[in-house]
């Protein structure tokens, strides 16, 4: 009586290779939706990050604009 139990290593190895021939389309597909999320959050928090850094400097040019105009006011006077 033989032992049909555990495969033989071919055939091991040629269903592995149908698993992994079945499933790599999906784990194509989660691979490129979770790169597309990852991008999209990166590029979210990066445009947060450059707003709040883009505000400090518009107020610094709006506070340096206002002192050149004080200065031009006392030297016209």
């Amino acid at each position: 009586m033989s032992d049909t139990s555990e495969p033989s290593p071919s055939k091991s190895q040629d269903l592995k290779t149908r698993f992994k021939q079945m499933t790599q389309p999906l784990a194509d597909s989660l691979d490129t939706r979770l790169n597309a999320h990852v991008d999209k959050r990166v590029d979210e928090r990066l445009d947060e990050i450059l707003k709040d850094r883009l505000s400090g400097l518009e107020r610094a040019v709006a506070d340096l604009d206002e002192a050149v105009h004080d200065l031009q006011d006392r030297l016209k006077d």
